[in-house]
């Protein structure tokens, strides 16, 4: 990694880039994917998928006896661990639930807010160089907890025209009620538009490469919301000489493996840690069966010496990473003043990988700097709040002259009157 020692802070922006093309690089491409599914349906889906996916399919949408199959071929051994996987984010996720808030705001006037879920809601999973099944446990559970009535699944096919067994297995672990065979910009736009064989939702979830985000982003632009930017994978790690090298390496390393595009930044303190790191991550490559896709990945990625504690929590909070691994002597004064960031783990013995997969916590999360405004995935991602309220004969003469006076300084005379018309029924009563 490269080192850069005591960055000045009017070049931070230019040194903590993302490795992603601009938009105007993908965004022709992205329009016309959108342009000819919105056009010709299952045609264009067919169409692209060959083109992208280098495969031609008799049917789109996932058989029961193609998920059948999948279950028998999952070893037992790994349906063990997705299903202690589940359990632990189920759980974190229950907690979430939050009950009915109501108050009365004065005498009369009552004021509710209650849950509903999303009816229709569309998960993303990217296959490509690695099958996420990971990830339809993100989305599906507390789409299922939600209580959504609908629940689609689009994911590429592979070059065999299939699913994962493994995504196969998750879906049907989780309650998905459709599985498409549909990956990248063409899922999204079938998600969006709806089509022969894609069902159209309200909101789509799920993370993939720029191709897919940009899609996304497209996708509101037709009325159709979406969880968040979710881009190429990120970590900054936060490290001084309390920490492990070995550990730092790896989990810099669990993160340059997932794509080309993906980023790992190193802050510290300490010259000679980061030097042991890097030591590290050149011996644990070796070992990597995606060794060339970390190797490039380390190419966009950067190690920052920042002697100054204060400086290194705003160059932090100025990147605003997806995932933040904190290993210090003083994890509590990071803990208590980092805001931007997705996900935070903490300390020599949490992994970043534990939040990828079985912790309990939602690896879906804002990538690109947008942790500054964005959750990440959790339960109310797939609900609304809808609120409600009850004004009685007292309230609304409690409350009457008050409306009365606004609605008549902005000059809306039928709202003063709905208001108006009332009081002086109550008058005459």
């Amino acid at each position: 990694m490269k080192l850069i020692e005591n960055p000045k802070k009017e070049n931070w922006s230019e040194i903590l880039k993302r490795p992603t093309q601009t938009v105007d690089d993908i965004e022709k491409t992205v329009n016309e994917v959108f342009t000819d599914v919105r056009k010709n349906g299952d045609k264009a889906i067919s169409k692209f998928t060959s083109k992208f996916d280098g495969v031609k399919l008799e049917s789109q949408v996932v058989s029961k006896a193609e998920i059948n199959e999948a279950v028998k071929s999952v070893s037992n051994n790994l349906k063990e661990a997705i299903q202690l996987a589940k359990t632990n984010i189920e759980k974190f996720h229950k907690a979430q639930k939050t009950d009915k808030v109501c108050v009365e705001t004065m005498n009369g006037v009552e004021c509710w807010q209650e849950k509903r879920q999303i009816q229709k809601v569309g998960l993303y999973i990217p296959g490509g160089t690695a099958p996420l099944f990971s990830t339809v446990l993100m989305l599906a559970i507390p789409a299922n907890i939600a209580g959504c009535k609908e629940i689609v699944l689009c994911s590429p096919p592979n070059k065999n025209g299939k699913l994962a067994d493994e995504i196969l297995y998750a879906a049907q672990l989780c309650g998905v009620t459709k599985i498409i065979k549909v990956g990248g910009i063409q899922a999204i736009a079938g998600l969006t538009f709806g089509t022969e064989s894609i069902p159209q939702v309200y909101k789509i979830f799920g993370p993939g490469n720029q191709y897919v985000t940009l899609a996304k982003q497209l996708a509101t632009k037709y009325g159709v919301a979406i969880d968040m930017p979710a881009g190429p994978s990120e970590l900054l790690v936060l490290a001084d000489d309390s920490a492990n090298p070995a550990y730092v390496a790896s989990d810099l390393l669990s993160q340059a493996e997932h794509g080309t595009d993906s980023q790992v930044i190193l802050v510290s303190d300490s010259k000679k840690l980061i030097e042991e790191i890097n030591k590290e991550i050149e011996e644990q490559l070796k070992q990597l069966p995606r060794k060339a896709i970390a190797e490039e990945a380390l190419q966009n990625s950067r190690a920052f010496l920042i002697e100054d504690v204060d400086d290194a929590l705003e160059l932090v909070n100025e990147y605003g990473p997806e995932h933040l691994i904190i290993s210090t002597k003083n994890n509590d004064f990071f803990i208590d003043n980092i805001i931007n960031a997705g996900s935070v783990f903490i300390g020599n013995y949490t992994p970043e990988s534990a939040g990828d997969y079985a912790s309990g916590t939602n690896h879906t999360l804002p990538t690109n700097g947008f942790s500054k405004a964005y959750s990440g995935v959790n339960l109310d991602s797939f609900q609304k709040s809808v609120t409600f309220q009850r004004i009685s004969k007292d309230g609304i003469q409690n409350i009457g002259k008050a409306i009365e006076l606004m609605a008549e300084a902005e000059g809306l005379h039928a709202h003063k009157n709905a208001v108006t018309s009332r009081l002086n029924d109550l008058k005459n009563n």
